[in-house]
């Protein structure tokens, strides 16, 4: 009895056992390539994949993309100058039975096919354009490592140039050359400053001479203006007064001259005019004035007494 018991116990380990080895869980990113009896049966999954242990083998594919890092590979660009290149492949895998059955281990061959694309493509371009041309080469790279890898069933998704290292000659002539620029433009910028330093310099002087002409003008106007009033007022003032005032002012304009602590002599140029106003205002020169004109009245009247006795 115990006999069948340990048998009926080996039969189920033994079933549960195989049970596990005829059981394959995929996840969603992968699959599984089935081979039975060294014949292709296949991609299987995502999910429980059934499979017989005995006369069944499987091959395992990854579908995510993944990258595969290029170490630095030495080539000769059209002029003929040596550089040394490091790159990065992102690539993914678009048929899981071709990448098993075309070809045996992917890494180690994108590896060779991109150090002898890399070579190819740099061989046609210049110094110059791929120190400065790096979209233009990652792009070439792409196609030309993509063209190779479909028939594996690998589609190469980007190609990224990471470091470029020219020879020291090459960059000691780089450094003067940038040297050379950054002083080129530093001279520019400087000249270009100084012209429009110059410039607005120029442009706020005549600016100011505008306007101060301006304000010369609005000066001379408003002085003008001033003096045409004042004589304006004058004329109107003396319009005014009468002959006596003015003679009056007159004296007192002479007055004020004679007070003066300079020595001079004034000699009036209408002093016969002045003594004949003086008189005019005197008290006695209306008494005299009419006597003098009564005398003159008198005078034909004697005149013509003195013919008529006579």
């Amino acid at each position: 009895m115990i006999v069948v018991e340990i048998v009926g116990g080996l039969v189920g380990a033994s079933l549960l056992a195989a049970f596990g080895f005829s059981v394959r869980i995929v996840r969603e990113y992968q699959r599984v390539v089935l081979f039975r009896l060294g014949r292709s049966m296949g991609i299987k999954g995502p999910g429980l994949v059934f499979i017989n242990p005995i006369t069944d083998r499987t091959s395992l594919v990854d579908l995510r993309e993944r990258f595969l890092e290029i170490p630095q590979q030495t080539a000769i660009t059209q002029d003929n100058a040596s550089i040394s290149i490091d790159f990065i492949i992102f690539y993914k895998v678009m048929d899981p039975a071709m990448s098993v059955l075309e070809v045996q281990n992917f890494a180690a061959a994108a590896q060779n096919v991109a150090a002898t694309t890399l070579r190819s493509v740099v061989g046609d371009m210049a110094l110059d354009d791929v120190l400065s041309k790096r979209e233009e080469m990652n792009a070439s790279l792409r196609i030309r490592l993509d063209d190779v890898t479909e028939r594996w069933g690998v589609r190469v998704t980007t190609v990224e140039v990471r470091e470029v290292n020219p020879p020291a000659g090459v960059l000691e002539a780089m450094t003067r050359q940038m040297s050379a620029e950054r002083t080129r433009r530093a001279v520019i910028t400087e000249a270009q400053g100084q012209r429009e330093a110059a410039v607005t310099l120029a442009e706020g002087n005549r600016q100011a001479a505008i306007l101060g002409a301006e304000g010369e003008r609005q000066a001379a106007i408003l002085r003008a203006e001033g003096l045409a009033a004042g004589l304006e007022k004058i004329a109107v003032v003396g319009r005014g007064l009468d002959m006596n005032t003015m003679r009056l002012q007159y004296l007192e304009t002479l007055k004020d001259v004679g007070t003066a602590p300079s020595t001079k002599i004034v000699v009036p140029m209408e002093l016969g005019g002045l003594l004949g106003g003086l008189q005019a205002l005197l008290p006695g020169a209306a008494s005299n004035d009419a006597a003098t004109a009564g005398d003159d009245s008198k005078t034909p009247e004697l005149k013509g007494g003195a013919d008529r006795l006579s």
